[in-house]
């Protein structure tokens, strides 16, 4: 049984890595086996099809952006989750002048396609203006101010992710994050 988690594991894995550098359409079952190191006649026995690979992606990465959330929500002061929220793209400042925001540019490519597929990669964009609206609730803002003020905070994060990856310069990343926390300190 382990052996067989293991592989799943390794072909999502693979799959999550692909989607974010090539695009998930650009991802064939041959790319995602070659690099989990699966034959590929296996990959069948673990997934249907691409698109249930694609749903083990998501939610693989629903639970990461959970465990952030999570790890966030353990700091007492408000504020303090935000910044480690805007932060947290410094952190990925190299890989996403090469390969722009995971989390967003699965969203974008997938919510192209509609249907159960884009809705479930819509659902981890809205986890994230949801944690972001709650946060600006519990600093004492009222539901309609926290809605604009998360969504002012995400758009600004995936924006500086485009242009970081159009100019392939995490510096961008670097001054906006400055921007933001003069902006969050602000309020």
């Amino acid at each position: 049984m382990a052996k067989r988690n293991d592989k799943r594991t390794r072909l999502v894995e693979a799959a999550d890595q692909l989607f974010h550098q090539q695009g998930v359409s650009n991802t064939t079952l041959a790319n995602i086996a070659t690099l989990a190191d699966v034959p590929l006649g296996n990959v069948y026995y673990y997934f249907k099809s691409k698109d249930s690979i694609i749903l083990a992606v998501i939610d693989r990465r629903k639970r990461a952006v959970q465990s952030l959330f999570s790890e966030w929500n353990e700091q007492t002061d408000i504020k303090s989750r935000l910044q480690s929220f805007i932060n947290h793209a410094m952190t990925l400042a190299e890989e996403e002048s090469q390969f722009g925001d995971a989390l967003g540019s699965l969203c974008q490519e997938l919510g192209k396609q509609g249907g159960h597929i884009g809705d479930a990669a819509s659902g981890l964009m809205q986890d994230v203006l949801s944690w972001c609206e709650t946060q600006f609730q519990n600093l004492g803002r009222s539901e309609v101010d926290s809605k604009k003020l998360a969504l002012n905070l995400v758009a600004s994060l995936q924006g500086i992710s485009l242009i970081t990856l159009t100019f392939r310069d995490p510096d961008y990343i670097s001054r906006q994050n400055e921007f933001l926390s003069y902006w969050l300190q602000s309020l």
